[in-house]
């Protein structure tokens, strides 16, 4: 996948650049610092060709994706470059994102670049709302991002996404498979059992059985090719949380909770499970902080208690991805299948915080995969 910024200006006195010249053009772009990952292009080895075409610099970068929310930065910062080493001389920026070597089973999903748990120690914390934000704040980044809705007793991803009601087209291959294809809302391609169940009906399922539809929704939904796929977990510590882990090759998680003592009891006890099985933490998102009273904008109140999000991201030695107010505009936008984040007339304050959230889980995935990057493959072969 390539970006290519616009050409705004040309320089036809600048040609036939010589060999000192780009190599001090090289030297400038390699020393440009990554914003997230704290490393200077030269040390992540992105410059991988620049040369002169018609008076106007080529640079070919290799970035740790995704790029998107770095894209910008970095051309910026690259055509600056150009033009204090070279005499004002304009640069094209061309990016494309480095291929990063999976850990786990390379044949589950292999058309999803990044694959995000959303989970919760308990219930009630309010994961799928911030699971259902975070994937249309992933998709107004530039991402291509899908959500499996794993919570088999209780989905909610189509209520959430205005899709109640809808049904998931299927179709069976010449050799008797059966292939699902998911729901596409507001840039976010969803799939959720919500979507096979009558509304009211229940889920009386036991452990074999749940873990059984959770493969399936894995195994024989078509997603296409997606940079992130979200799976809202059920709550707990449980069997589809296990199929998951063991079966699916986990960039990370993000665990959500609320600042009281109760849920971050289960948050610790969440966080050693993914640890357990070698599952990367991203970080922690602290839902339901404060409510700040519309008519008292200055005022904060802390229902549930103040800074436990923060306690438990320091003590499991993990970022607070951010810290997301009480808002009525947070549950109107779930019950009337309009997430909050894409909604003109909510609060700005809380749109902003759902993007912060947004860009600091595409920073945690772009360290973990630079991370990989530097880490050895290791093959076996029989």
């Amino acid at each position: 996948m390539f970006q290519q910024a616009v050409l705004y200006y040309y320089y036809p006195d600048i040609v036939n650049m010589d060999t000192t010249t780009i190599e001090t053009i090289r030297t400038a772009v390699e020393n440009i610092n990554d914003p997230d990952l704290q490393r200077t292009l030269g040390q992540l080895k992105a410059v991988f060709d620049i040369k002169e075409v018609d008076g106007t610099v080529e640079v070919y970068l290799e970035i740790v994706p995704p790029v998107y929310d770095v894209a910008e930065y970095l051309d910026t910062a690259v055509k600056q470059a150009v033009a204090s080493a070279a005499n004002g001389a304009n640069a094209v920026v061309i990016a494309r994102e480095k291929e990063i070597k999976r850990t786990g089973n390379a044949h589950v999903l292999p058309d999803v670049h990044n694959l995000i748990a959303v989970a919760s120690g308990k219930g009630g914390v309010g994961k799928s709302t911030v699971a259902a934000n975070l994937a249309c704040a992933l998709a107004q980044h530039g991402l291509r991002v899908g959500l499996l809705d794993a919570d088999i007793y209780g989905p909610s991803a189509p209520t959430m996404f205005g899709l109640a009601g809808a049904t998931m087209h299927a179709e069976k291959t010449e050799d008797g498979r059966i292939l699902g294809y998911p729901n596409e809302q507001y840039g976010v391609k969803v799939a959720s059992i919500g979507f096979v169940m009558q509304r009211d009906q229940a889920a009386i399922l036991r452990g074999p059985m749940l873990a059984g539809y959770f493969k399936t929704l894995v195994e024989q939904i078509q997603w296409g090719e997606l940079d992130v796929l979200l799976f809202d977990l059920p709550p707990g510590t449980g069997d589809i949380q296990l199929t998951l882990t063991q079966q699916v090759p986990l960039t990370g998680a993000v665990v959500v909770t609320t600042p009281q003592e109760i849920a971050l009891a289960d948050v610790r006890r969440s966080v050693q499970m993914f640890r357990k099985v070698n599952v990367e933490i991203l970080g922690v998102v602290e839902n339901m902080s404060y409510f700040v009273p519309p008519d008292a904008p200055e005022k904060k109140y802390h229902i549930f208690g103040e800074g436990g999000g923060a306690m438990v991201a320091s003590e499991a030695g993990v970022p607070l991805l951010g810290e997301i107010p009480i808002n009525i505009g947070l549950r109107t936008g779930g019950d009337d299948g309009l997430p909050a984040v894409l909604n003109p007339d909510m609060d700005y304050e809380i749109a902003k915080t759902i993007h912060t959230v947004a860009a600091n889980v595409i920073r945690q995935v772009r360290i973990v995969n630079a991370r990989r990057l530097d880490a050895p493959v290791i093959q076996i072969t029989l």
